[in-house]
């Protein structure tokens, strides 16, 4: 049986940090194939929101919907630090079911080749990035929850990304980014995460 497209959505959602109302009111609607660019300074809310999508925190109000196998990308790697890059790799790819030339075709694919044998903790910040990338790419998921995935990268890497992200869309899958950088990805929708922020003297009892 066909698995049913991948989908993300969110209604009238609210988040808060402590007792502040980060934003309110937040609707969209990602269907397969869609990319979405999530934009706001740093504090307004766009890591909060990514993590609510990945069902990491609970929103204040509102309510997400997903459907479909979900990987995140984030300021963690996930990868284990004493290990090093190629077995902390093949670890994730085991559990994923990702063959060995698939995983070595992800590690040559980000410039990762001559850089098994380092352990981790001894990568640069781009480094990581291009290793979580590369986790990323085992997981097969439908949709992608990236969070700042251009920091650390230099051009060329940064070019990847978006690469990567107009092949994952055009392969029917979903991604949403939130950056402070822009994506070369045609027909992406964006949105400001503060275009949702609440006014001055609203409460959270607003928050809905």
């Amino acid at each position: 049986m066909q698995a049913p497209s991948p989908s993300l959505s969110a209604h009238d959602l609210a988040c808060r940090r402590g007792e502040r109302l980060l934003f309110r009111r937040l609707s969209f609607t990602l269907e397969a194939g869609a990319a979405c660019h999530v934009t706001g300074a740093n504090g307004a809310g766009k890591t909060t929101l990514i993590r609510a999508l990945a069902g990491l925190t609970t929103p204040y109000a509102g309510t997400v919907a997903r459907e479909g196998a979900l990987g995140l990308l984030d300021e963690r790697s996930g990868l284990d630090p004493d290990l090093p890059l190629g077995r902390a790799l093949a670890f994730w790819a085991q559990i994923d079911g990702l063959g060995f030339l698939a995983q070595e075709s992800c590690c040559d694919r980000l410039g990762l080749g001559n850089l098994l044998e380092v352990p981790v903790r001894y990568l640069s910040t781009g480094q990581k990035k291009r290793a979580a990338l590369a986790r990323l790419l085992g997981q097969n998921a439908q949709i992608w929850l990236l969070d700042e995935p251009l920091s650390g990268l230099d051009t060329a890497s940064q070019a990847i990304v978006s690469t990567l992200v107009r092949e994952h869309c055009a392969g029917g899958g979903i991604a949403l980014i939130a950056s402070h950088q822009s994506l070369d990805v045609p027909g992406m929708t964006s949105f400001a995460i503060e275009d949702f922020a609440p006014s001055e003297h609203a409460s959270l009892e607003d928050g809905a």
